[in-house]
């Protein structure tokens, strides 16, 4: 039985054009205000037997010989220890803005060896780099793997999530702070999280209509410049001021989004539908064959029992539902009249991609 499509969130989200006021701070974000990225390499230990196996991952082995040389521990050149709780991990993270030395910051660690689990380790030391080479901050810490696996001698094997990664929250101490630009020049320029001319046009009016004709320039249909104090602390004052102002953005751009996997269909509001008539309906063919045994009558002479193939065949076809979309039909009226032929998340993927097909769809499909 096919389930009614209903006016909800599980399975049509409806994402509204109406314009309406919303803060500066949550629609752009300062140039050059950014975090950075930090990669380092490391090791595990204190695994339960589910480290790196020795013999494919020998870099684990020369690592940790390394670490105990500079601990002042020798381990003879021909000695090759066998390791089971030991792992080689790649660390990563990412320094926020403005992050200064004594700061901590969450890394998440994850095996580049044959470790099966990560699960009650303890990252050693391990220095994060930038990509200019510079060590930005130091890792160690106890992992929080949320993933776990079990194993059995027939070579069975059950997982829940993936236990060869795991984080250290505020497993990494700052030691440097990354460089940045917001202080420098005459301007602070503004980026969209979303291109749109309309939306960045009327922020540079917001904002001379608030600070004055000139203070900002609009530059692409991302970026808008706005020109600031060259004080530092006068700059932050003034960025504080542009961001809590409100204004209203331009309407969003006609979407259909169909997530294929789920089924959840995401309609803009500003979708609108040519004139087309849509028939609704499907059909069930079922086969179904018996196998039955002929046997000659006992009397009879030269006969010879037989299998004879009984097939019987049905076909089942539900009532197509026919409905007319008039011009310029918006978003009610297509839920509308979907819900009355009781069409399936399935069955309005295949008419939305049909009135694409035939030019009748106002609006971009895009199947995710």
């Amino acid at each position: 039985m096919k389930l009614k499509m209903q006016f909800c969130a599980a399975m049509l989200l409806v994402i509204s054009g109406s314009a309406h006021a919303e803060r500066i701070k949550d629609l752009t974000h300062v140039a050059g205000v950014r975090g950075n990225q930090l990669i380092g390499y490391g090791l595990v230990v204190g695994l339960d037997g589910t480290g790196d196996q020795t013999s494919q991952a020998p870099f684990t082995v020369q690592s940790l010989k390394n670490m105990l040389a500079q601990l002042g521990v020798v381990v003879p050149a021909d000695v090759n220890p066998q390791l089971k709780n030991v792992a080689a991990v790649a660390v990563n993270a990412t320094l926020p803005a403005f992050a200064k030395p004594g700061q901590t910051i969450d890394v998440t660690v994850s095996s580049i060896g044959n470790a099966k689990s990560l699960r009650g380790g303890t990252l050693l030391v391990a220095p994060l780099k930038g990509l200019d080479g510079q060590v930005y901050a130091v890792a160690q810490g106890n992992m929080i793997v949320s993933g776990f696996g079990i194993e059995g001698r027939d070579g069975s094997r059950v997982s829940l999530n993936v236990p060869s990664a795991g984080r250290v929250p505020g497993g990494a101490t700052v030691e440097r702070a990354s460089p940045n630009r917001f202080a420098e020049g005459e301007f602070v320029v503004l980026n969209l999280n979303s291109a749109d001319f309309t939306t960045a046009s009327r922020l540079a009016e917001r904002i001379n209509g608030e600070l004055g004709v000139g203070t900002a320039v609009t530059l692409d249909a991302t970026s808008v410049r706005v020109q600031a104090p060259v004080d530092s602390s006068q700059r932050i004052a003034f960025v504080s001021v542009i961001e809590n102002l409100e204004f209203e953005p331009g309407d969003a751009a006609a979407r259909v989004i169909v997530n294929s996997r789920t089924g959840t269909v995401v309609i803009g509001n500003h979708v609108r539908v040519m004139p087309a008539a849509v028939a609704h309906g499907s059909m069930s063919v079922t086969i179904k064959e018996d196998l039955l045994v002929s046997q000659p009558g006992p009397l009879s002479r030269g006969g010879q029992t037989v299998v004879v193939p009984d097939s019987q065949i049905e076909v089942e076809q539900e009532r197509g539902n026919a409905f007319l979309f008039q011009p310029g039909v918006g978003l009610d009226e297509i839920v509308r009249a979907i819900n009355e032929v009781g069409a399936a998340p399935g069955d309005l993927v295949a008419i939305l991609e049909a009135l694409r097909e035939a030019g009748a769809l106002r609006a971009e499909l895009i199947v995710i």
